[in-house]
Formats: C-alpha cells, sequence, structure tokens
C-alpha cells in the first residue's frame, strides 16, 4: 500500500525523523490558509506547492512549484488542483491532481551550503535482509545515478538479528561527506528512519532528497512510503490512509469480491488458480509469443459467480486479445470449475475473444466432455504444450 508525501511524512515524524512541515489543501482557499498557518508556526517566507499523487517525477510533470507569495500560493494551486499531473511514473493520461501540500521552504541562506542526499531503506532480495541505499547524489533520478555514476550508491545491509548498529549509522554520515552537527544530525536521521522502517512493517521507504539545510539540520523533504498489505492487520490505523483513488480501479474491485489480480501490460488473460501455476503459466504465455495481460488467482473456489466476477476482471481490458484458464482441479473439481466456466460464459453474453480452457485433476475428463460439448467458442486442451500452441494460434 503506498502513501502519499504528506501522509509518509507523518509517519516518519511519529517515529522521530525531521520533515519539511506542511499542511495538505484541497483547494485554493485552504492553500492560502496553510501558508498563512506554516508562515506563524515556521517563519517561513516562501512556501513550496506539492501535488499529492502516487508517482514520482512531480517536478518534472509541473507539480512542485515554489511561491514566493499569498498571492502565487493560491495561484499555483488553483493550476495543479485539478490537473492530469503526467510524469515518468505515469500512464499518458497522467494522474488527477485533487490534493496539494503546502511545505516550508526550507532552502533559506545560512552559514553553509545545503546539501542534498539520497536514502532509501528496503529488503535486499538476494540475501534477504535488509539494507540502506544512499548516495551524495540526492534529487536525481536514482536509476540514472546507478546509470552514470554507479560509484556515488552506497549500500549497507542489516543484521536481523542485530537491527542497526550505531557505527553503521556513522558510517553512513561519513560516507555522505558530513562532520560536526551536521554528521550527528544525519547519524540520528538514519537511526529513526530504520526504527521506522521496521515498526511500520514497510516494505520501501524512499527519501530523496534527505537536506542538509544551511544551519546543519537534517530533513526528510521528500517521503515515498510502501506499507507491506500482509502487514496491515498489525496496524489499522494505516489501513485507513490507503487512498482508492490513485490505486488501479480493477485490482480494487479484484480485492473487494476476494480475488488476488495484478494488472500487467500484456495482451493474453489468465485466469488460473494458484500462485505457481499462475507463473507458470505467464511463462508459457511468454514462451507462446504472447504477453500476460494480468496475474488473477481465482483460489479454491471456482464456482460460476466466482469465474463470472474473473472473466469479467479480465475484459475490462481493451488489451485482452485471448484468455487461457488453466486450472489444477484439486481441491476443487474440474468438472465444478468447467460447468462454472459455461453459466458464466452464458451469463456474460457475449465475449468476443477466444478462451483457451485446460483442466487438469479431478474429473478432468468429463470436464472436457462439458466444454466440447457446451457449443460454446471455447477451445478445450489438455497438455501444457497444447495451451501455448492454441494461444499461439488465436493470436497470429
Amino acid at each position: 500500500m503506498n502513501l502519499h508525501e504528506y501522509q509518509g511524512k507523518e509517519m516518519l515524524n511519529s517515529f522521530g525523523v525531521e520533515i519539511q512541515r506542511g499542511i495538505v489543501a484541497k483547494n485554493p482557499a485552504e492553500a492560502v490558509t496553510a501558508a498563512k498557518k506554516l508562515t506563524e508556526d515556521t517563519g517561513t517566507g516562501w512556501h513550496v506547492i506539492k501535488a499529492q499523487v502516487h508517482a514520482g517525477g512531480r517536478g518534472k510533470g509541473g507539480g512542485v512549484k515554489l511561491a514566493k507569495s499569498l498571492v502565487e500560493v493560491e495561484q499555483i494551486a488553483d493550476q495543479i488542483i485539478g490537473m492530469h499531473l503526467v510524469t515518468p511514473q505515469t500512464t499518458a493520461e497522467g494522474k488527477l491532481v485533487s490534493q496539494v501540500l503546502v511545505a516550508e521552504d526550507v532552502y533559506y541562506p545560512g552559514d553553509s551550503e545545503p546539501s542534498e542526499f539520497y536514502i532509501s531503506v528496503l529488503m535486499n532480495r538476494a540475501t534477504g535482509r535488509n539494507m540502506i541505499m544512499y548516495s551524495t547524489e540526492g534529487g536525481m533520478d536514482i536509476e540514472a545515478v546507478a546509470e552514470n555514476t554507479p560509484h556515488l550508491i552506497f549500500n549497507e545491509e542489516i543484521d536481523p538479528t542485530m537491527g542497526l548498529l550505531p557505527f553503521q549509522a556513522r558510517k553512513i554520515a561519513f560516507n555522505l561527506g558530513l562532520s560536526g552537527k551536521a554528521f550527528k544530525q544525519m547519524t540520528k536521521f538514519v537511526s529513526s528512519l530504520y526504527t521506522a522502517y521496521v515498526k511500520s512493517d514497510s516494505s520501501l521507504f524512499e527519501i530523496n532528497p534527505v537536506l542538509k539545510t544551511s544551519d546543519d539540520r537534517v530533513i526528510a523533504v521528500d517521503a515515498k512510503v510502501t506499507i507491506d498489505d500482509n502487514a496491515l492487520f498489525r496496524h489499522k490505523d494505516y489501513e485507513a490512509l490507503r487512498d482508492l483513488r490513485e490505486e488501479n480501479p480493477v485490482e480494487v474491485e479484484a480485492k473487494a469480491v476476494g480475488l488476488s489480480y495484478v494488472d500487467l501490460d500484456g495482451n493474453v488473460g489468465c485466469m488460473v488458480n494458484g500462485a505457481g501455476l499462475a507463473m507458470a503459466t505467464m511463462d508459457l504465455i511468454k514462451q507462446a509469443g504472447g504477453d500476460p495481460a494480468n496475474f488473477l488467482d481465482v483460489g479454491g473456489t471456482a464456482d460460476a459467480e466466482r469465474v463470472e466476477i474473473a472473466f469479467n476482471l479480465i475484459l475490462k481490458d481493451p488489451n485482452v486479445k485471448a484468455i487461457l484458464v488453466n486450472i489444477f482441479g484439486g481441491i476443487v473439481r474440474c468438472d465444478r470449475v468447467a460447468q462454472g466456466i459455461i453459466d458464466a460464459y452464458k451469463s456474460i453474453g457475449s465475449i468476443e475473444v477466444p478462451i483457451i480452457v485446460r483442466l487438469e485433476g479431478t474429473n478432468a475428463d468429463i470436464a472436457k466432455k462439458l466444454i466440447d460439448d457446451s457449443g460454446l467458442d471455447v477451445y478445450s486442451v489438455i497438455e501444457f504444450q497444447e495451451a501455448a500452441d492454441k494461444v499461439q494460434e488465436v493470436l497470429a
């Protein structure tokens, strides 16, 4: 579950991470009120207006702007709220901006030059350990840094039995070239950030940039936070932070009816029972020259109602040119699934893309006969290779 920047910052601040302060506004009038409040509380004269959408690269799309007066706060908020923000991480249509964060200006003059850093906490899948990835090149796309200057990216792995040790936090501050007050501030920042990551059951914290201000404070200017969905039962308060407007509507609909669905970019819809079989089926589609359009696990109760819902979810994707149903009848009998497919097909009415059905397991022979005798435009196959060949044939 992804959080908005302002939500991520509030979470970080609750664990002692210093942040760029801000107030959310849903319209220009609220933005002006927020700016006045920030001026009273922080003394800031300028304000940063930041679109709140689940996408990076907002500044490049015109979603982050500096306002030097209350008049500009109102004008910029009016420009951003309601726009469809297009960034490298959105579709061509962009994302509708429904709210902005009015934040304090933290790039004020002082005794030293401000510096921007990149810091993230995530799981290293190769080692099964959490790691802190950081760089002196804050404010830039980390992918570009990795490609052009990989020597400027550092990693610090954390032993799960020990947690983040003080020397590791000091090492990070040292590698970032800090000293004096800024060094101490960074060690505190890193320790608090890692505590927040672990205790919130997050799968990603990405702060870009982390700012060393001109008076040597270290603060989070941005915050990208992803919470592990599997841990939300431990954090009921976090569940309330979910913004369904920012999520794929088909995935939201699938979750509401208890289906595991992930939208992909391909042309062959998949309906499978079991995550492992689903992954193998997607490999099969790729091998046959297609691209999977989704991951869809219907689970062990593939009755007519559930199958109909699954078909309707898949058919919402206009790119789908064929559907492959691949069910192993262990817990559920194949003939029951076959009857569910037939009933669902008739209930939906007209399905204009070819459907390939492979049912293997308990009563698979009865299931195949049901499909073959149904008179529906459905291809029944037995072997994996048959399924691959049929996918290739219908896509040709």
